[in-house]
């Protein structure tokens, strides 16, 4: 069965300058985007709740731009005004550069980290002497707090954010050769939307270890997978993929 369309499970790309936009015109495929979960921010009561007070940190580590656009939310609902002196640790340069939406780059202490959570430890070792606070959603990785606690600093996670399935009622007569998935969340959505899902000839793309597992886990069968040292990115394991199927 030859590759014609595609479903993505994030939003579309913001710019037209996305590898998934090269990808349908090179081979000639259909690829749309649906978000299969969305994130909705606690409100101020529900972080009160936690006993979370802002004006006990002197340090916060982003790990997104979500938990960025939380944390600012937030404080402003709380009427805590953010102090000039805030450290801000930050995952990668992409949430780094983000966070300019809210504070002038050049004026802050901003510490960024290379691309995981433990490039970022090497950073945050350095200023054992703050209190720490993670903005997070509800669904935090497990390394996170294991590292955290291992360089023995004083932090709070606090759930700013949570992570909701979407309703995708819409497409419940509507097929695609290829769904494309990167996270289990995005599993459980596929089938909290449709309990009666069949794979059928149905392609499954997925993209990490634990979305990996969590496909598994749901009973799919994995047709494509992402990363590899040879494909690093989905866009690159699709057209692998497509190239071989559609030649046949």
């Amino acid at each position: 069965m030859k590759i014609k369309t595609i479903l993505v499970s994030q939003p579309a790309p913001s710019t037209k300058q996305s590898p998934y936009f090269d990808l349908s015109d090179k081979q000639k495929v259909k690829i749309d985007f649906r978000s299969f979960i969305h994130v909705e921010g606690e409100t101020a009561r529900e972080v009160r709740n936690q006993k979370i007070d802002f004006s006990n940190y002197t340090a916060v580590i982003f790990t997104s731009r979500n938990a960025v656009d939380n944390y600012f939310r937030l404080a402003q609902e709380m009427r805590f005004t953010v102090p000039d002196s805030m450290k801000y640790f930050c995952q990668s340069e992409a949430v780094a550069y983000y966070l300019q939406k809210y504070v002038v780059y050049r004026k802050r202490k901003i510490y960024v980290g290379v691309r995981t959570f433990q490039d970022l430890t090497v950073q945050i070792k350095k200023h054992k002497t703050e209190s720490f606070l993670l903005p997070s959603s509800d669904k935090l990785k497990k390394i996170i707090p294991e590292l955290l606690n291992g360089l023995e600093i004083k932090w709070e996670k606090a759930t700013m954010f949570k992570t909701v399935i979407s309703d995708l009622s819409d497409l419940e007569n509507v097929f695609y050769d290829v769904l494309v998935f990167f996270s289990p969340s995005g599993i459980d959505s596929l089938f909290e939307n449709f309990p009666n899902f069949k794979q059928n000839e149905t392609k499954i793309a997925v993209f990490g270890n634990t979305t990996i597992k969590a496909a598994e886990k749901a009973g799919l069968r994995i047709d494509i997978t992402a990363p590899s040292k040879e494909r690093p990115s989905m866009t690159m394991a699709l057209e692998h993929y497509i190239k071989n199927i559609n030649k046949k």
